[in-house]
């Protein structure tokens, strides 16, 4: 039996290793370039085809997948002359792999609804190297049909795949998942500096708090750089700001402001603001001991 055609929308870090994993497992794949040939170059040395709009790219495809930075990325692809939904068939699957704002997520599939097309938000959890092997973690909502349908793709693509409700859940919940690991990650980088200036050895910190309940896994990636210079965890400032805000733009519109992205927030934006949003988010242990150290 033929697999299905997947469009793929987005083939950054995370997009590129997931279209290597598809072609790896013998699914035709259709894709289209956006900032950089590269990785659109490789895809089709594997035996892709190229798309010159997404319009031509959802025409050809069974299933859409998109890998985008921001909501308004998403968009930019779903909608206009040239857009997914202006060439996209009846019966077509679009898979959002992004982080996205719920509320965009939502309308998108409504509109994808009108063209009898169902739209799934499927945020992913780990990192590219996971994505290349098939490991990652996938948080998928959306109609329980069409669900079950692209159930196959994502099991090539994800070790754990999870199916959390109604279209929108799976941002809700990734936005909430990466609120609290910024938040954790910025904490961890401000107690490692702390430290350093207590006089208090690094590893001799992380060996007692790692020993308690506040072990985790965000606090090993940042003690990775901030004790052997390893960067373990491949998510930029400019990144977690953008899923920071998003995930407080969530909060407004659900009535209940945060009390706690504030403090995240204006540490990544302290970050960015000093020229390091392009920097990987355990890479705030550097940024936060530099700006303490031209404050003296």
């Amino acid at each position: 039996m033929s697999k299905p055609t997947i469009g793929f929308i987005g083939l950054g870090l995370m997009g590129s290793a997931m279209v290597e994993c598809l072609q790896a497992n013998g699914y035709p794949l259709v894709v289209i370039a956006n900032r950089s040939r590269t990785a659109i170059d490789a895809a089709i040395a594997r035996g892709a085809t190229e798309a010159k709009t997404a319009a031509e790219l959802a025409q050809a495809s069974d299933i859409v997948m998109l890998c985008m930075d921001t909501s308004a990325s998403v968009e930019s692809r779903i909608y206009g002359d040239q857009g997914v939904l202006a060439g996209v068939r009846p019966g077509t699957v679009v898979i959002d792999f992004g982080t996205s704002v719920p509320d965009s997520t939502r309308k998108i599939g409504a509109d994808l609804a009108e063209k009898g097309v169902a739209y799934l938000d499927a945020p992913l959890g780990r990192t590219p190297a996971h994505a290349k092997d098939g490991l990652l973690n996938i948080m998928c909502a959306g109609d329980k049909a069409a669900f079950e349908k692209v159930k196959p793709e994502l099991d090539v693509l994800g070790e754990n795949v999870f199916h959390l409700g109604d279209l929108g859940a799976g941002h809700t919940v990734k936005l909430i998942n990466n609120f609290f690991a910024m938040t954790t990650a910025c904490a961890m980088s401000e107690a490692f500096v702390m430290a350093d200036r207590a006089g208090i050895d690094r590893e001799t910190l992380y060996g007692v708090m790692s020993a308690g309940p506040l072990h985790s896994g965000m606090m090993d990636f940042v003690r990775s750089f901030a004790v052997d210079g390893e960067i373990a965890l491949a998510f930029s400032m400019d990144n977690a700001a953008k899923d920071v805000g998003y995930y407080s733009r969530m909060a407004e519109d659900l009535g209940a402001p945060s009390r706690m992205a504030g403090c995240a927030a204006a540490a990544l934006k302290a970050a960015q603001d000093a020229g390091c949003g392009g920097r990987m988010v355990p890479e705030m242990v550097d940024f936060m001991a530099d700006s303490y150290q031209k404050a003296d």
